[in-house]
């Protein structure tokens, strides 16, 4: 690997380190000299005030001393901002948009992502811009940041390093959902990347396996039939139970009602041999989302998600930043039962009137916006002319299934 491209990130280090030391050095001796002061020129050693006309040797190690430092600091600052501007002439290079709230990177190939994928161990140049207001791209583990005005194009780079996960985020505070603007740096293997790069159809996910993930559930439950600090979910489904309740054990098998209990309510039927640490999730998961961790639980296949592709098109535009799928409002109106339902709205010339929200009117409100913007809202959702007709297709089709 190219000694430079691991410079630019020990340059950043050094220039703090640097800083940061000299920082303590003048704290200690500001103080040292403070109290050594208070002691030896105290009223009680010196009833007498000095006056004291000058001394040229102090006047000048007060004046060298500190140019000196102001000049290394900003050697050690310019060189490290040097490596950071410096992108290699090979780098890969990934475009990324910024806008309320979410981050869409777009590969050479034009395959788009909310994820920044790049291969393991090359040079990354990331050209940053926004399309509403000031954002700011921020990597930690790479030292990098940069903000993304609208209108102008800027950008970062960094070396990849070996494959992990790395976090982004916005460092500009950019409105109410600023702190969800998160993403993640996924750096792959050369060939599982190549693979993800030029991957045609999206596989179906389970999304009851999703949820579970999202809950938290794998850390107590296995999927081997392992034993950790619940039962496994391996063939859990009509699996015969011992339970306790009320301080009586009793035999159930652990169908639809009885698992849906123990997820809502745990501490009220007891597994025998396990102690009561599960929280209760009654009011925390969602019917619709019950179901599909209940049809994952039973070992059955998901079925064909009608709306897959205007899901993947959701997330990937950053729409589920502010519009929810369960009825909760965020920023913008809830997808849930939105096809169909009657809105009012007031038009670009200020005209209240009520309307149908409808293919047309939805697929409208998707490339331009401001039109109607929907009684108590305010107008910040960006226009989305670029998207394909077949991406506009797929997402009024996924807001469909929303009932």
């Amino acid at each position: 690997m190219d000694a430079s491209l691991v410079d630019a990130v020990s340059k950043v280090d050094t220039a703090f380190k640097f800083i940061f030391g000299i920082s303590i050095v003048i704290l200690i001796l500001i103080t040292v000299v403070t109290l050594y002061f208070l002691y030896r020129y105290s009223r009680k050693r010196n009833p007498e005030p000095a006056d004291i006309d000058g001394n040229l040797v102090a006047e000048i190690i007060w004046t060298v001393v500190p140019t000196l430092i102001v000049a290394a600091m900003f050697w050690f600052g310019w060189t490290g901002y040097k490596a950071l501007r410096s992108a290699p002439a090979d780098s890969y290079e990934v475009q990324c948009e910024a806008r309320m709230w979410s981050w869409k990177f777009t590969y050479p190939n034009g395959k788009t992502s909310d994820k920044l994928y790049v291969p393991a161990n090359k040079p990354i140049k990331v050209d940053l811009t926004s399309v509403d207001v000031i954002h700011s791209f921020y990597a930690p583990a790479f030292r990098i940041k940069m903000d993304t005005v609208p209108g102008m194009h800027t950008y970062v780079w960094f070396n990849s390093g070996e494959p992990g996960k790395y976090d982004i985020q916005c460092a500009e505070y950019c409105g109410v959902r600023h702190a969800y603007m998160l993403s993640k740096i996924v750096v792959l293997p050369e060939k599982e990347f190549n693979e993800w790069l030029n991957e045609t159809a999206a596989v179906q996910k389970d999304e009851g396996e999703e949820l579970l993930k999202k809950y938290g559930c794998f850390d107590c439950h296995s999927t081997d039939g392992s034993v950790l600090v619940g039962p496994s979910f391996k063939d859990i489904y009509n699996r015969e139970t011992i339970v306790i309740e009320n301080g009586k054990e009793r035999t159930l098998k652990a169908d639809d009602e009885y698992l849906r209990r123990a997820i809502e309510e745990p501490a009220a039927e007891l597994v025998k041999g396990f102690e009561d640490m599960m929280p209760p999730f009654k009011g925390t998961i969602f019917d619709e989302e019950m179901k599909k961790i209940l049809t994952h639980l039973k070992g059955e296949k998901p079925q064909a998600n009608v709306g897959a592709k205007g899901a993947e098109v959701a997330e990937r535009e950053g729409c589920l930043g502010c519009h929810s799928t369960d009825g909760s409002v965020i920023v913008g109106p809830s997808f849930k039962g939105l096809m169909d339902r009657k809105a009012k709205v007031v038009s670009k010339d200020g005209k209240k009137m009520e309307v149908t929200a409808n293919i047309e009117y939805i697929i409208g409100s998707i490339k331009t916006p401001e039109a109607y913007i929907t009684e108590g809202f305010d107008p910040s959702m960006p226009a989305y002319e670029s998207l394909s007709d077949d991406d506009v297709k797929a997402l009024v089709e996924y807001i469909s299934t929303l009932k």
